[in-house]
């Protein structure tokens, strides 16, 4: 049956702010510059307000005084966003500087007045180590990459996505449980999406776990009922563990939603033929058969089942018989080595006692199974 991949978006998202800026005589020509950048995007304005900030920090009274650091955490961490090319020419610690001042403004219990400076700058440092996360990505550098989107989920823990950024990574490095534990983040989240889900239950079924894989799928398609892709995930689940009791109320759904797919209906008469429905058995591999004729285990399935019918309908023996030997002779001509075959075409040709084709269908299982 069909999955679906996951996709990863190489999209930085932006952050953006209604950040009103205190009115102090003492920082205004910071405020000024920082108003200045942001309506013409102007890094010498960026550069002009940090040299007003630097110069206001010039002692230890001034390193404790919180409306000028804020300030400094506020304009370092723009340029340390906006600025990736480091036009400016900035020290190569001037990122990690920037960080740790906002570090130790976080760790502060109390911010009154500034608590949306240090929000905003907080989401500037998680912009950066997210921009790096991607550069890392993109060279398949998953074990840095990981790292820096853990990094950025500290300054933006409500930033949902950075929970798939680091899940992905984590499937990509083999940390399945890392990986199950930040997608699990996802589905619990208020927006949860399908390949989240999916992401989930593929990673449980690839430990083992088809019970949490079930019970992932069960709970999206709670969350998501209408998601095709989740209806079809837990019917593979039903299909892969041989539960035709739970797969058969899901069928009349999957066959609305899939007419044309010959999987599916392979799946439906599969499953009915083991229900011991075998009308609607039948159907269904007909029509598997009329949309992929290539395909062996449909034609091979109907001549199993043809034959098993002319055991018992004995009324309608030499129909089923016939029928069988046709499907069978075609499952030979599409796979000529399956054994399966094979071995009921010599069964039908004792009951037929049609000894030529018995002596060359027993040949032909000497020569593959070498005995």
């Amino acid at each position: 049956m069909l999955g679906r991949k996951i996709k990863i978006s190489v999209l930085l998202v932006l952050f953006t702010t209604s950040l009103a800026f205190c009115q102090s005589e003492v920082l205004k020509p910071v405020v000024n510059n920082l108003a200045y950048y942001k309506q013409k995007k102007d890094l010498k304005y960026l550069a002009a307000a940090k040299k007003s900030i630097d110069s206001l920090i010039t002692n230890h009274a001034d390193s404790a005084d919180t409306k000028k650091i804020v300030y400094r955490a506020v304009v370092n961490s723009t340029i340390a966003y906006v600025d990736s090319a480091n036009t400016l020419k900035l020290p190569v610690d001037f990122f990690n500087k920037t960080a740790d001042l906002v570090d130790k403004l976080m760790a502060k219990k109390r911010l009154g007045v500034y608590q949306s400076e240090v929000e905003y700058a907080k989401r500037c440092i998680a912009n950066v180590y997210i921009r790096r996360g991607f550069v890392f990505m993109s060279t398949s550098d998953f074990v840095n990459a990981n790292q820096v989107f853990i990094k950025a989920l500290k300054y933006a823990p409500s930033f949902t996505q950075l929970n798939f950024y680091i899940a992905y990574c984590s499937n990509k490095l083999g940390n399945m449980q890392d990986a199950a534990k930040y997608y699990t983040y996802l589905i619990n989240a208020d927006s949860t999406q399908s390949q989240y889900v999916e992401a989930l239950s593929g990673i449980y079924r690839s430990m083992g776990d088809t019970s949490k894989a079930l019970e992932t799928v069960q709970k999206g398609r709670k969350l998501l009922p209408n998601d095709r892709l989740l209806l079809l995930d837990e019917a593979n689940i039903y299909n892969n563990r041989k539960d035709y009791h739970a797969l058969e109320p899901l069928l009349g759904q999957l066959l609305d939603i899939y007419p044309n797919n010959a999987d599916i209906a392979f799946v439906a008469a599969n499953c009915y033929d083991n229900l011991n429905r075998y009308d609607k058995a039948e159907t269904y591999y007909q029509q598997a058969i009329e949309l992929n004729g290539a395909a062996y285990d449909p034609v091979y399935n109907l001549g199993l089942l043809y034959f098993r019918e002319s055991l018992v309908k004995t009324a309608d023996k030499q129909k089923y018989i016939a029928n069988a030997i046709q499907l069978l002779d075609k499952a030979n001509e599409i796979s000529p080595n399956d054994i399966r075959g094979l071995q009921v075409l010599r069964l039908v040709y004792i009951q037929t006692q049609n000894k030529t084709q018995l002596i060359n269908v027993n040949n032909k299982l000497k020569q593959l199974t070498n005995q």
